[in-house]
């Protein structure tokens, strides 16, 4: 429906300008005592007239001859270009041939001196008229095309990554639930009174997952409600061997932010530094909130002499195509020293980007 109001706008439009053409161009020929307004709608008439076989080429132009060459579906040009210096032609005389039996002795009715219908000029005058709108409706034509493909190609990029962002979140989740079933496991071994505990605490956190996530932010209070659950959960396994200090700073807690964009961090604490020491051993968390600008700091040993370096592609890896994707101005910056981790993101929560 878009596409035919533009069609008739255009039209309009040109047949108001091309009837203000023709008042200019004969109004002066026409006996003066011919009112103006009575010029300009003989004009009218015959811009109306002459512009039925300009539609007739120009969508022959635009559906037939230009589709055919975007679809490739004629290899070979030459024909076609003969098929439209055909059509033209046809065209040519069939503009004369309205001018000559209808605008002359019926819209001006005989107050003009005509040329014979296939004059050289006449023909000429026809054929620049006729090349003027159409190379004007074949533009507007291959522009449109154009713009459609790049808001088509945009699209693509769009979808294209809002699947790799539910895919990025997807891992999160079962990668967390592995880790924290194997915790279970650990405790049930050990036949710990703090199984029941720890399931009840997994419940929670799953149920944070499954109805959160899928939202495309959250606000930062719930993800910290979210990591304090999981560090809580976590001391029930490692009881005096671990000590976590949270500490946290926020100016506005309703601020939104990504879910689970923290959350791959203190696994990684747990799964690299904590689980694999043998000594007693810290977790620091430092967030902050204050105008936007969200800082969080986390810190935690790990075994002296290891000198591998930390890598986890699901998690860090993960997190940092996340925040590509997710945000326009962050910083994240990871340090692996020998007996400690460490990790600094800086993330202005305002510069969003719009996938």
């Amino acid at each position: 429906m878009n596409r035919l109001l533009l069609h008739i706008l255009f039209w309009v439009l040109y047949l108001l300008q091309d009837a203000l053409l023709e008042f200019l161009w004969v109004g002066p020929a026409l006996p003066p005592a011919l009112a103006e307004g009575a010029r300009f709608v003989m004009a009218l008439q015959a811009a109306i007239a002459v512009g039925i076989p300009k539609m007739l080429f120009i969508y022959f132009l635009l559906f037939v001859s230009v589709d055919r060459v975007l679809k490739g579906e004629n290899n070979r040009l030459w024909q076609e270009i003969t098929k439209v210096v055909l059509v033209l032609a046809v065209i040519i005389v069939v503009y004369r041939a309205v001018f000559h039996y209808y605008v002359y002795p019926e819209v001006y009715h005989g107050l003009l001196t005509h040329r014979s219908m296939l004059s050289p000029s006449s023909l000429l005058l026809a054929l620049m008229d006729i090349g003027f709108v159409s190379g004007t409706a074949v533009t507007l034509h291959l522009l449109r095309i154009q713009l459609a493909g790049k808001e088509r190609e945009k699209n693509l990029v769009k979808e294209k990554l809002e699947t790799e962002l539910k895919f990025l979140r997807n891992q999160t989740n079962p990668h967390f639930l592995f880790n924290t079933l194997n915790n279970i496991y650990v405790l049930a071994r050990k036949k710990s009174d703090h199984t029941a505990e720890i399931v009840m605490k997994l419940s929670k956190l799953l149920r944070f997952m499954l109805y959160e996530t899928g939202k495309p932010f959250i606000p930062v209070a719930e993800e910290i409600k979210m990591l304090d659950d999981y560090l809580e959960l976590e001391k029930i396994r490692y009881n005096e061997r671990l000590t976590i200090t949270f500490q946290k700073e926020i100016d506005n807690g309703a601020y939104p932010v990504a879910p689970l964009l923290l959350l791959p961090f203190v696994e990684n604490a747990f799964k690299h530094g904590v689980s694999e020491s043998r000594l007693d051993a810290f977790i620091y968390i430092d967030i902050k909130l204050q105008e936007g600008q969200l800082s969080f700091h986390i810190e935690n040993t790990k075994e002296n002499g290891d000198t591998q370096p930390i890598t986890d592609n699901i998690g860090l890896g993960n997190v940092r195509r996340q925040l590509e994707l997710m945000y326009k101005e962050y910083r994240l910056d990871v340090q692996d020293q020998n007996g400690r981790f460490k990790v600094h993101l800086t993330i202005n929560l305002d510069s969003h980007a719009k996938i």
